[in-house]
């Protein structure tokens, strides 16, 4: 699995340097560009990264084919709106993208996940979907997202996680603790992550948060081999 970061691409300005969004006001050949970079990097055809559209929904999309004229490699394919991507094919990295949220690779005996995972998904249940595809606890690892030190919320969110204990600290909810707790809650005891926040560290990740929406997307992908 992978977690990218920002480095390494040919974007400019907000967008500098590896953005991975298309749908930012970044150039498409320069976003294309930095696809093609990573894919190389991962040693694998830019036609089989599969990604959806995401909408801070929770559905869950099987892959049982690698993508045909899949979103990743070319710009403006049709998508399946669907904020996670589960497979048992090798060689077919599953993506999402991310500003803030939160990305979490699941990976169990001949099935990988992987879940865009905010405040929303977590709250409809995108995790729970994701554990119910493997037969025994999965490994999970939660990539690099905003931290409790910059995600202030409303209590129309916070409401969303009453039933949890020590995930938010007044008003500053951490996305990386209700992820935990729901996964140690339903036998996921290999849990990993990664204690970077997206919005403090303008020089690992976009965050768009703290760029006020102009910034563009980082990576979590997951495969089999």
């Amino acid at each position: 699995m992978v977690f990218t970061d920002r480095r390494g691409g040919v974007s400019r300005g907000p967008y500098e340097s590896l953005n991975l969004g298309i749908l930012t006001d970044d150039d498409q050949e320069s976003v294309s560009q930095n696809r093609r970079q990573l894919a190389a990097a991962l040693g694998c055809d830019t036609e089989r990264v599969a990604m959806g559209w995401q909408v801070h929904g929770h559905e869950i999309l099987e892959w049982r084919e690698p993508p045909r004229n899949g979103g990743f490699a070319d710009a403006g394919a049709e998508l399946r709106k669907v904020d996670g991507h589960t497979t048992t094919l090798t060689g077919v990295p599953l993506l999402v993208l991310v500003a803030d949220c939160m990305p979490v690779a699941l990976v169990g005996s001949g099935r990988v996940a992987m879940l865009h995972c905010g405040w929303r998904g977590l709250a409809a249940g995108i995790l729970e979907k994701g554990l119910e595809l493997f037969d025994e606890p999965p490994r999970a690892v939660l990539g690099p997202c905003i931290g409790a030190c910059c995600y202030e919320v409303g209590e129309e969110v916070l409401v969303e996680f009453d039933d949890l204990q020590g995930v938010a600290n007044g008003r500053m909810l951490s996305l990386s603790l209700v992820a935990q707790q729901k996964l140690l809650a339903r036998g996921v005891t290999k849990i990993e992550s990664f204690p970077l926040c997206t919005s403090c560290r303008p020089d690992l990740f976009f965050s768009h948060r703290r760029d006020d929406g102009v910034t563009g997307r980082q990576a979590g992908l997951v495969w089999l081999t």
